[in-house]
């Protein structure tokens, strides 16, 4: 496999190699690659686990279980005052 870098990564890569972290540009675009694997796996467990809340969500609306925002608002600014008032 070929691979053209731009001149900005070619000294990215240049530079991890310099600084003896790396031994060949290679082992730089593997680690590269192991961290966008890392990334994707991290952003699909992450949009898994929010479907999953969503559909708790769209269940206890269905079911009824569910309060006005108004309200829920106004009893979180109280008791962020009250907490304001303990706390100074």
């Amino acid at each position: 496999m070929n691979v053209s870098l731009t001149p900005e990564l070619e000294k990215i890569v240049d530079k991890k190699v310099k600084s003896g972290l790396y031994n060949s540009a290679s082992e730089v675009v593997r680690e590269g690659l192991r961290l966008l694997e890392h990334r994707d796996e991290m952003r699909r467990v992450k949009l898994e686990a929010l479907r999953n809340e969503i559909q708790i969500g769209i269940k206890d609306l269905e079911a009824g279980r569910f309060r006005n925002g108004g309200d829920v608002m106004r009893d979180f600014k109280s008791r962020l005052i009250k907490m304001k008032k303990k706390n100074g």
